[in-house]
């Protein structure tokens, strides 16, 4: 499959939320989404990526830009990473990475100098047409206010 980049169709899905809610992409048409795709909950990157998103939620509803996080973790360890740290978005659950492998957030990657197979944190910023604006591996740190810049210029 190539390589998805800005201009491209956003593949579809559908997850279910640790809100027990069912998210789709056809369903957010006419919204700017934010899919940002981490490794695992309660972890120090990821609490610091969440957390980021948390504290700019306000200007992202101010851009009409829902957030939605994806991890292959279950609904309880969602719920208790949300309430832990007052996430004011859903989480979704992608247990067989389908959507990971789908966005390009799922494959080889290298850690501490071995290459191993695992979530690669990546950021898909999609327009209200359901088109990719931005797309790629993310650092933790900053990447709610690079995906917010992305959608305000």
């Amino acid at each position: 499959m190539a390589k998805l980049q800005a201009g491209d169709k956003a593949p579809a899905f559908t997850l279910k939320g640790d809100d027990g809610e069912k998210y789709s992409l056809s369903q957010l048409k006419g919204k700017k989404v934010i899919l940002y795709f981490y490794p695992k909950d309660n972890t120090p990157g990821c609490t610091t990526q969440a957390c980021e998103y948390r504290d700019l939620k306000r200007d992202f509803t101010k851009q009409d830009a829902i957030i939605l996080g994806v991890s292959a973790d279950d609904e309880e360890s969602h719920k208790k990473f949300r309430k832990e740290y007052k996430l004011n978005f859903p989480l979704l659950i992608d247990p067989d990475y389908k959507v990971h492998k789908a966005y390009g957030a799922y494959g080889k990657k290298v850690l501490y100098g071995k290459e191993m197979i695992g979530v690669i944190r990546t950021t898909a910023v999609i327009d209200e047409k359901g088109k990719i604006i931005k797309i790629g591996k993310v650092r933790a740190k900053g990447n709610a206010e690079k995906s917010l810049d992305t959608i305000i210029e």
